[in-house]
């Protein structure tokens, strides 16, 4: 089968790899733009674009450029908007990484995370111009841990999303499309401000609220620091790792240590 991939997150590689050793021929790969990156400003290729030109295939990071007619196009964490001479060319199939139709848009695993869902699903759905709303081919569902974490499950996803996208792929026609149904849901994009600890929420939001985000920034007698890594023990929220502003990452008791016998004060 002649595919079209579009993608452009880490999560995403895993899947495009799978697909391309399984046999079919990638005509094309679309992915975003370079990003500036660091204090230098680096211009950085998105993961899909390193993947990509390390295979050899040929990558496009504006959608203007597309001009193909493939069997079916592959969308997955693409984060463009797709015209309709893109939808009108071929079969166009997304994974999208939550229970559709809860949590359309841009942070589908980051919000079930922070909202402390225990499931969520993998869905193998039809693209449309309405944003996550195709039918749906063929949905997985997965639990999540108590400690897992954005980056665990992305990593779930990729090792679902890969079967099936290549199931799907290797009999399209054994797979009938099914109408999402239920209450629609919207994400929204996460920013730094989503990261400031409300001291007065309870431990189990603040542990979501950090192992969805990847961090949690608070004051600490005084001192900026970012909590890494928590857990929930005995009810109570114990901190495993920070970095304490303009520092590398360390143990908590270590930064303990260094207060020098001082009293803890969170938030302060």
């Amino acid at each position: 089968m002649k595919l079209v991939l579009m993608g452009t997150n880490d999560f995403v590689v895993p899947i495009f790899d799978a697909v391309l050793n399984s046999g079919h021929e990638v005509l094309a790969v679309f992915t975003r733009a370079p990003k500036p990156v660091g204090r230098k400003q680096i211009l950085t290729p998105s993961p899909v674009h390193v993947w990509a030109e390390s295979k050899g295939l040929p990558v496009y990071t504006n959608i203007r450029d597309y001009n193909f007619s493939p069997d079916m196009v592959v969308v997955i964490s693409y984060g463009v908007i797709l015209r309709e001479n893109v939808l009108n060319s071929a079969p166009c199939i997304n994974i999208h990484p939550s229970d559709l139709p809860r949590y359309r848009g841009p942070s589908p695993i980051r919000t079930a995370i922070y909202n402390g869902d225990t499931k969520s699903a993998v869905c193998l759905m039809q693209m449309t111009a309405e944003l996550d709303a195709g039918d749906i081919y063929i949905r997985q569902e997965f639990d999540i841990g108590q400690d897992d974490t954005n980056e665990t499950i992305e990593k779930k996803v990729s090792e679902i999303g890969s079967r099936l996208v290549v199931d799907y792929l290797s009999a399209p026609e054994k797979y009938k499309p099914v109408p999402q149904t239920g209450e629609i849901t919207y994400t929204r994009k996460f920013t730094g401000a989503d990261e400031i600890i409300d001291w007065t929420r309870s431990p189990e939001q603040i542990h979501n609220q950090i192992r969805a985000l990847g961090a949690g920034r608070t004051k600490i007698n005084g001192i900026e620091v970012k909590i890494l890594e928590t857990r929930i023990k005995d009810g109570n929220l114990e901190i495993i790792k920070v970095q304490p502003s303009g520092k590398k990452p360390m143990d908590w008791k270590s930064f303990v240590n260094g207060m020098r016998g001082a009293k803890i004060e969170l938030g302060k």
